[in-house]
């Protein structure tokens, strides 16, 4: 069954020029592993949070850090959640996440189904 369905879009550029006028921004949305990636893979990555977020309905109190954006050998994206995003998650009946990024044209997007 369907829990919940997000969507985001990132214009690159301006996520770019976001960054860099708040550096400590790039430390509260991402994770260690991710901060050293390209700028529109981390737009990309941003984009999945915030789907993610809208998946679970967009509640107070989750943190970027709790949700990762990982890529198998074959560079299929999928999420690895944990602390406030896997209790929202628990709380709702997730047992599974599906993610699709994609980045063209100066703009970086996300779908995630939450399923339980």
């Amino acid at each position: 069954m369907i829990i919940g369905v997000g969507i985001d879009v990132v214009d690159i550029e301006r996520f770019r020029q976001t960054l860099e006028r708040t550096p400590a921004l790039r430390e509260r949305l991402f994770t260690d592993e991710e901060r050293g990636l390209g700028i529109a893979s981390l737009a990309a990555r941003f984009a999945a949070k915030e789907a993610l977020a809208k998946s679970l309905g967009a509640p107070a109190g989750m943190h970027w850090t709790d949700a990762r954006v990982v890529t198998n050998d074959d560079g299929k994206p999928s999420l690895e959640i944990g602390g406030t995003v896997l209790a929202r998650a628990n709380d709702l009946g997730v047992d599974s996440l599906h993610v699709s990024l994609s980045h063209d044209a100066g703009v970086a997007s996300a779908v995630v189904i939450a399923e339980g």
